[in-house]
């Protein structure tokens, strides 16, 4: 069958065909081919032509398909640039399962330019769309006898290349079995998207069923019941020092100004060291999660990385409910928008009675670990009040030290407005070590403003700061020699934490290098508290490792420990 336009018909297919190449082209060259590693370029390319010849095949029209891979992509190009200039992070898959919801929108709406995107995105993408549709009067099959077998075998053949593409065991395995923090921190943007899918769903930890009984972890920690009952219980303060550790372990890093209080111990200190992580140039939420609730994020397959999402209302025991169990008012102070990464309901899930957000409190991205303190002061003496008698549990996070670390050395007070390691480090590890070490001087002298308030109060207090992870510096702090004690797996999850006592009994407690999903059962044993079954089994597992928890080496014994944990006491909700 043979179909004729009329010649000003003809005329616009043409341009539609000729435009819908050109877009499918340029999107083919400013993304797929502009990622990372050619592997990376091949594996999105070979997934956008294969998308482009199935919406060719289910639309039986050549320039309204090309048209519409093109433009699809580009709008998953243009929202994974912009999360990433806003939150350093790309688009992931899973964040249209957490992300897309009220509260995300409002936050989009504070920023001109995020709302511009999208009205611009939510308006031309059908209309250009409906434009190549109606241009287009001659399908490409048209001509041909059997149009609907053509169309069939062509979307065929393209599911079959896309299932092949994004099958782990594959051609592109590699980039597959690039690990979810990486596709965090990297800027392929396409290839990020396309291999998080796996990360939507929430793997529970394996273990042999029967495992649990190879070790008695149902101990009674009488000991801690007993304590309790002879001295008040002391109020716990909490600081989440965000991208903090001890710079000494910098191998050049010889400096006086290396130095700080804030990582030394004295009189009352029960415990302090080098502390193991479950992340490294970011991810704080995830430092979060490990500390309140005894377990790494890492347990769960990659959706881990999306604790406060799907983790945080699964997981039955945690610090502030055992804490809430011991008689504590639970009180967190977040320094950003309450909002944000889910953060005010996640804490609402973690068993806090009341959480302050960035926005009621005065707190954001620019505010001083001062400005911290300043507010901690006055949530302090306002929950104090309300307990009427109850001990409280403060956590709060620091925000000042997030990077980036690239404050140019004339916007830096002296001496850190020069390079402090000519000749042992780089123009780029000097500058953002130097900013770096500018702020962790302030981050110093904060803390021993805290140190003093609490200890004037004469009340009994627990103390206890931490790093959350290792700044990147870009990446750049890989770069760097680091020394550490041997059979420390990764050099670029160790931070620090201290413990410190005020008019408590001084028990202390030898762990140098602890993992930080021990600190929250540390805190406890130091308190000398009553622990739940979960904390008492971690305590067990602690002393058994001797502070090492994923890194422990002992199959058997951290299987048993999974077993009692996920098995007998559920600690994951179905």
């Amino acid at each position: 069958m043979t179909v004729r336009l009329p010649g000003e018909w003809r005329h616009a297919q043409r341009w539609a065909t000729a435009g819908a190449v050109f877009v499918f082209i340029a999107v083919l060259a400013f993304g797929p081919l502009i990622e990372h590693s050619l592997l990376e370029r091949a594996f999105t390319a070979a997934l956008y032509l294969a998308l482009g010849l199935l919406l060719v095949a289910l639309s039986g029209r050549f320039a309204f398909g090309l048209a519409a891979a093109g433009l699809l992509t580009l709008v998953l190009e243009v929202a994974a640039h912009l999360k990433y200039k806003y939150l350093t992070t790309p688009l992931l898959a899973p964040d249209l399962v957490y992300m897309i919801n009220a509260d995300t929108l409002r936050t989009m709406s504070r920023y001109p330019l995020l709302v511009g995107a999208a009205s611009a995105a939510a308006l031309c993408v059908p209309l250009l769309l409906w434009l190549a549709w109606r241009m287009e009067r001659v399908p490409p099959f048209a001509h041909r006898r059997r149009p609907w077998l053509t169309r069939a075998l062509l979307a065929a053949f393209a599911l079959l290349a896309a299932g092949e593409a994004m099958s782990t065991t594959g051609p592109f395995a590699e980039a597959h079995a690039k690990g979810m923090w990486l596709a965090m921190t990297d800027a392929s943007l396409i290839t990020d998207f396309l291999i998080s899918f796996r990360a939507t769903s929430v793997r529970a930890p394996a273990y042999p069923p029967q495992a649990a009984d190879a070790y008695d972890w149902k101990r009674g920690d009488a000991d801690a019941g007993a304590g309790a009952a002879l001295h008040p219980r002391p109020d716990i303060v909490a600081v989440l020092e965000e991208s903090t550790f001890d710079p000494r372990i910098l191998a050049a890093c010889t400096l006086r100004l290396c130095d700080r209080r804030m990582f030394h111990s004295d009189r009352r200190t029960l415990a302090h060291g080098l502390m193991v992580v479950h992340t490294w140039g970011g991810g704080t939420w995830t430092s979060e999660f490990s500390f309140l609730t005894g377990l790494s994020h890492e347990e769960f397959g990659p959706a881990g990385l999306y604790a406060p999402f799907n983790l945080a209302p699964r997981i039955r025991y945690t610090l502030p409910r055992v804490l809430r169990a011991n008689g504590y008012r639970t009180v967190a102070i977040y320094p950003t928008d309450g909002d944000f990464l889910n953060g005010r309901n996640a804490y609402a899930e973690y068993g806090f009675d009341a959480f302050y957000g960035g926005e009621q409190v005065g707190l954001g991205w620019e505010s001083t670990d001062a400005d911290l303190l300043r507010v901690f002061a006055r949530v302090y003496a306002e929950e104090k009040a309300k307990a009427n008698g109850q001990p409280l549990f403060l956590f709060m996070l620091t925000l000042h030290q997030h990077g980036p670390h690239m404050t140019p050395y004339a916007k830096l007070r002296a001496p850190y407005d020069r390079p402090l390691f000519a000749g042992r480090m780089d123009d780029w590890q000097n500058l953002n070590l130097a900013n770096y070490l500018e702020r962790l001087d302030q981050s110093d002298r904060a803390m021993a403003r805290l140190e003093d308030m609490l200890r004037a109060s004469g009340k009994p207090v627990l103390l206890v700061h931490f790093g959350d992870h290792q700044p990147s510096f870009d990446g750049a702090i890989n770069g760097i020699a680091k020394r550490l004690p041997s059979g420390i797996a990764d050099p670029s999850r160790v931070t620090y934490y201290m413990l410190k006592g005020f008019a408590t009994p001084l028990r202390r407690y030898d762990y140098p290098v602890l993992d930080l999903a021990y600190l929250g059962g540390l805190v406890l044993d130091a308190a000398e508290l009553h622990k739940d079954a979960f904390f008492t089994a971690n305590a067990l597992l602690r002393e058994r490792c001797r502070g090492r928890y994923l890194d422990c080496g002992q199959r058997a014994l951290a299987d048993s420990y999974r077993a009692d944990v996920f098995g007998q006491l559920k600690d994951l909700d179905e």
